[in-house]
């Protein structure tokens, strides 16, 4: 997600315009930077759902050691995120105090805006690519050297076909869907978009009454795409962006299913709900000029039972689930459920 100086327009449309270079096996095409370990450094924000995305891959991944971990505080100004979170507001690793500093490093008046995620070269601390959605693909399937023993295969070939269509509508109708609707100027814009946002979920709650996982018994980067949606659904979207017409909380099949995914080692625990709400409602000035954070609602139904292993299957199939959260990269007390 970028900063902005104002987020709410006649109908909203993202930007999209990335720094599309990619990390690869050989780094050999146009455009490509080499795997290697410790070379990178993936620069998130917990607050944000894109970001959040990249977090969950590279812990399930156990891409660890592979790729450090910097992250950016819940707030930012008009110019870059910044990293408030390290001591004396400079990451530790890039030495820098702002995000925007890796981007004029690669590109000196760097014109659009400054995102969450980005991988930076370490030596040069240039970024290297903000383009989250193929990020979290390539983790997939071009570091496979450095994944740990047990790891998921979170984009499986026999798959992709089918779960590049199940992404797509997703992304354009929930993921991007409550900022549409958050972000609507006018009042035709935001009733499209409730309409559209809402026969997703709905379109989702019907998928997932009989399977498990968005595509099967076992988690896959689709879960991982959703899943960062649901969980800002309540604390956030439903009251600050008037996606209204239920709680998540109150659609029984997804409420169960990202239960479920919440509960599975590499969802829950790198998910900041107090970052969350704090981004939210402290940033959008617009939308929320008073930059109350309210206290509710309450979280404790997440570590609820769910039911979902009743439709069999297993979040890791013959993997194993990720070991404990590395020290450092712990959510803070105050942002567990």
């Amino acid at each position: 997600m970028a900063q902005s100086k104002g987020y709410v327009e006649p109908s909203f449309e993202r930007d999209t315009r990335y720094i599309n270079d990619r990390i690869t096996t050989d780094g050999a095409g146009e455009g490509e930077w080499p795997v290697e370990a410790g070379r990178y450094r993936l620069v998130a924000a917990r607050a944000c759902p894109w970001a959040n995305r990249t977090i969950i891959v590279r812990r399930l991944l156990g891409l660890e050691d592979a790729i450090s971990l910097g992250l950016c505080g819940p707030t930012h100004d008009q110019d870059s995120w910044t990293f408030d979170l390290d001591p004396g507001g400079v990451d530790p690793v890039l030495g820098i105090p702002r995000l925007k500093d890796a981007y004029e490093r690669r590109q000196p008046g760097y014109p659009r805006g400054i995102t969450v995620p980005a991988v930076v070269e370490v030596d040069s601390g240039k970024v290297v690519t903000n383009d989250f959605a193929q990020m979290t693909l390539d983790f997939s399937t071009q570091w496979r050297e450095h994944h740990r023993e047990g790891a998921p295969d979170l984009y499986p070939v026999a798959l992709r076909a089918e779960m590049d269509e199940v992404m797509k509508r997703i992304y354009t109708e929930v993921n991007n869907g409550v900022y549409r609707c958050g972000f609507a100027g006018t009042q035709e814009a935001y009733d499209q978009a409730y309409e559209r946002l809402f026969t997703a979920l709905d379109w989702l709650e019907d998928r997932l009454t009989h399977r498990r996982f968005l595509m099967g018994d076992t988690i896959t980067e689709a879960d991982v795409r959703l899943f960062t949606t649901l969980a800002r659904f309540d604390p956030v979207y439903h009251g600050h962006f008037k996606c209204n017409r239920s709680k998540l909380s109150e659609m029984p099949v997804l409420w169960a299913y990202a239960r479920d995914l919440f509960q599975t080692p590499g969802f829950g625990d790198t998910t900041d709900f107090a970052q969350i709400k704090r981004h939210y409602y402290v940033v959008h000035h617009d939308i929320n000029p008073t930059g109350i954070v309210p206290a509710g609602p309450d979280l404790s139904g997440w570590l609820t039972e769910h039911g979902r292993e009743s439709l069999g299957g297993n979040p890791f199939g013959k993997g194993t689930p990720p070991g404990p959260v590395r020290d450092g990269e712990a959510v803070s007390p105050e942002g567990r459920a």
